[in-house]
């Protein structure tokens, strides 16, 4: 059965602008990507992990990024040190029933940040208020603060001393592209920290 011409329109036109998106990253976020794979490498290297939290889709990506490191992306290594905030039910739900939806990662980060950690915080709007709050809990404890994101960077530019925005306000085009940036960041990092 052939498919519908409007319908098969319609999914060339979706891939047609999510390879946009991919080709046409300005260089400046370019630039972003390399900065926070040598930022994420230079903690590692210090004995320092990367912490990872997002909400929705971009709770699912910063599992899974968090789990390219422990486990592995490309190569045959040892365990690098990653944490996804998005991964313990029991500490969620108790911080969202004791304190607000709004600290459920920036209590964890309390807890599990050290001064030479990174923390990356996915927000496709930059405006989520519980990311927001764990960058602004990641400057009082001496962690890097990157953010991925969308559109101009919303509140998130504010707060990132490196902010990866991708030009689009389209959630899932947005969501797409952090896949990727997070693939090229377990790339460059793996590299660096594996020998030849």
């Amino acid at each position: 059965m052939s498919p519908q011409p409007d319908l098969a329109q319609a999914v060339s036109a979706v891939l047609r602008d999510t390879a946009r998106l991919h080709a046409e990253l300005p260089p400046a976020q370019v630039g972003q990507i390399v900065k926070a794979a040598q930022a994420m490498t230079d903690a590692m290297r210090g004995g320092h992990k990367v912490i990872w939290f997002g909400n929705g889709g971009s709770a699912t990506q910063s599992q899974h990024m968090a789990g390219e490191f422990v486990g592995r992306f490309c190569r045959e290594r040892r365990s690098l040190p990653s944490i996804s905030l998005t991964e313990n039910m029991a500490s969620i739900t108790a911080i969202g029933n004791d304190y607000s939806y709004e600290q459920l990662f920036s209590r964890q980060l309390e807890g599990l940040g050290q001064r030479g950690d990174v923390a990356v915080g996915l927000s496709t709007s930059g405006n989520s208020s519980n990311v927001l709050k764990a960058l602004e809990k990641a400057k009082e404890l001496g962690i890097v603060r990157i953010g991925l994101t969308g559109g101009t960077g919303g509140k998130m530019a504010g707060l990132c001393d490196i902010l990866i925005c991708v030009p689009s306000t389209a959630t899932a085009r947005v969501q797409e592209v952090h896949l990727t940036i997070g693939h090229i960041l377990c790339g460059l990092v793996e590299d660096a920290l594996v020998p030849t």
